[in-house]
């Protein structure tokens, strides 16, 4: 179920231990079981390699205010050192409790030791585990698996079951969010205007964004549960279509949107740090660079005998 690329800037609630109304939260040692036994930290931890490449990426991106190589450099160095498990576990496993409730716990538990639970956890992991280049590949169609028309029904049904396609807009907005909200906060600067601006310009893209994955994430689910028998892919629906299987879906996705969240906001404002120190040894250089020599003291007259 963990989606890659750029769904591994996995986001989907958007803000850490909130839960839903109405759900009665269970204590972080049940919440921390369940999350063993769906390999969450396994599927993430997969990913944290390749962020700081996709972070560089975003920042190459801004045309408007091209940065530097140093810039760049400082990019590098804040995602290696906010894009780690153990800034991402705390916030994940909280606002996983939050979502969750002891039936769930309980049915999502008896799932996941039945034959097709441990194989949907199987797919997932090898697709958070794929290389970026074989990524792309599948979601352009370059690499495809083996399909039938019923089986093509049901990945459309898991793909629904999973909200990939919606989860990877919201993952993208919010993330790109965290990213520059950090980084105003770590500059100096009011957080509240840029997040506001971040927001309204990854809304007005969610639709058409949403409406281009869709076909992509078909693709990439039907590769990475390629080996999963069409049996086993009605029981793992069946699950994720049940109360208790949805109620997963939606404490599994706000675990990672609250754990890259507060990847996406560390690294923001160490870089924000970064970029003001390196702003102000620049405005001294150029400030050196124009100051006028200091004074020299008048030669000494000579003496005549």
């Amino acid at each position: 179920m963990y989606n890659t690329v750029m769904l591994r800037f996995a986001l989907l609630m958007g803000l850490a231990g909130v839960a839903q109304a109405g759900v009665p939260p269970v204590d972080i040692d049940t919440a921390a079981q369940l999350y063993q036994e769906a390999a969450i930290r396994e599927q993430v931890r997969a990913s944290l390699g390749l962020m700081p490449a996709h972070i560089r990426k975003l920042f190459q991106g801004n045309t408007s205010t091209p940065l530097t190589e140093t810039q760049l450099k400082a990019v590098d160095v804040a995602a290696v050192r906010a894009f780690r498990i153990d800034v991402f576990e705390a916030p994940a496993l909280s606002a996983f409790a939050a979502n969750l409730d002891t039936d769930t716990v309980k049915k999502a538990e008896a799932f996941f030791v039945t034959d097709a639970g441990k194989r949907m956890v199987a797919a997932d992991l090898g697709l958070a585990s794929l290389s970026d280049v074989d990524a792309d590949k599948v979601m352009n169609g370059d690499i495809a698996a083996p399909t039938t028309a019923q089986r093509t029904v049901l990945i459309e049904k898991l793909e629904r079951a999973e909200r990939s396609a919606e989860s990877t807009v919201q993952i993208l907005v919010t993330m790109g969010t965290a990213v520059a909200t950090g980084t105003a906060v770590g500059s100096g600067l009011d957080p509240v205007p840029v997040e506001q601006r971040a927001r309204k310009s990854g809304e007005a893209s969610r639709k058409s964004m949403q409406e281009n994955l869709l076909e992509p994430m078909r693709r990439y689910m039907a590769y990475g549960y390629r080996d999963v028998s069409d049996a086993d892919l009605k029981r793992v629906l069946a699950f994720l279509e049940s109360p208790p299987g949805r109620q997963y879906v939606s404490a599994y996705l706000a675990s990672l949107g609250a754990g890259f969240y507060a990847m996406g906001r560390r690294c923001g404002e160490q870089l924000g740090e970064s970029l003001r120190e390196l702003a102000m040894a620049q405005l001294a250089a150029e400030a050196a660079e124009h100051d006028p020599p200091p004074a020299r003291d008048p030669p000494a007259p000579k003496s005549h005998p």
